[in-house]
């Protein structure tokens, strides 16, 4: 009864989540299937999210009974990575290119999971570029750079813009945080979205493009400012994929850097 309170709660939590920050309800669409639910966009029916109770036989897992789980799109370059760590399954009837399958049985933690279903629904938006409810003009998103694949201190040393592989649906004028991952763990840079959808073909084993943009510096911070720790202060725990950005966070840094 416990365990099942935990997985009720999980769901219920981000439930809550799309609600608040998508204005969408689940949709129950099949009478024999009670427990799946579905979450879609308003304007082009599209799901975003898919929410199962399945045989753990289906998944491939060990065990009987059911077990709880979440189908989201995904960015392709970070379903590889994710699908190395634990709670993290090639998606159940779904593309498994582009769709992922998320274990809710508490392995993977609902803070874990918030900017990925937001990447879901950012993905699976109308092409102009759909934004949540209640939402008009420029957004601004956090969207993470590793330094592994790309040295963005050495780029901004010889430009003040650069090409950055197109995130969801990031359009001209957004304001774009880049948070660069170890050793920095920090946002470092703040950007402004000048031209998006760029053609722009490449592929290699750690990153595939077929659109940019073209980002312009307009802030740099210290890397002590807004550190890993910071975000998690305003219900940042993971920077996985493109996601916007705290109005708490926002209202912080305006605070600190005079813009209000």
């Amino acid at each position: 009864m416990k365990q099942e309170k935990r997985l009720i709660s999980l769901r219920g939590e981000l439930l809550q989540f799309a609600a608040e920050h998508f204005g969408t309800e689940p949709d129950y669409p099949w009478e024999s299937l009670p427990t799946h639910a579905v979450l879609r966009h308003g304007d082009n029916k599209k799901w975003y999210a898919l929410f199962m109770s399945l045989p753990k036989s289906r998944l491939g897992l060990a065990g009987e009974g059911n077990i709880d789980a979440l189908n989201l799109k995904c960015d392709p370059v970070l379903i590889g990575s994710l699908r190395r760590e634990e709670g993290f399954l090639p998606a159940y009837h779904m593309n498994r290119e582009s769709w992922i399958t998320i274990l809710l049985d508490g392995t993977v933690d609902a803070e874990q999971i918030f900017p990925l279903l937001e990447m879901s629904f950012e993905l699976t938006a109308s092409r102009r570029g759909t934004r949540k409810a209640g939402f008009s003009g420029p957004k601004t998103w956090l969207v993470p750079a590793n330094p592994k694949y790309f040295d963005l201190q050495k780029a901004f040393s010889e430009s003040d813009t650069i090409l950055w592989k197109q995130s969801s649906h990031i359009a001209v004028g957004d304001t774009v945080f880049l948070y660069v991952a170890a050793p920095f763990s920090a946002i470092l840079y703040q950007c402004r979205a000048l031209e998006v959808n760029i053609p722009y073909q490449y592929d290699d084993e750690n990153v595939r493009m077929s659109r940019v943009m073209r980002l312009q510096r307009e802030r740099e911070f210290a890397p002590d400012f807004l550190t890993f720790e910071k975000l998690k202060d305003h219900g940042v725990f993971a920077v996985r994929g493109p996601r916007s950005m705290p109005d708490s966070l926002l209202r912080e840094i305006e605070f600190f850097t005079g813009e209000k």
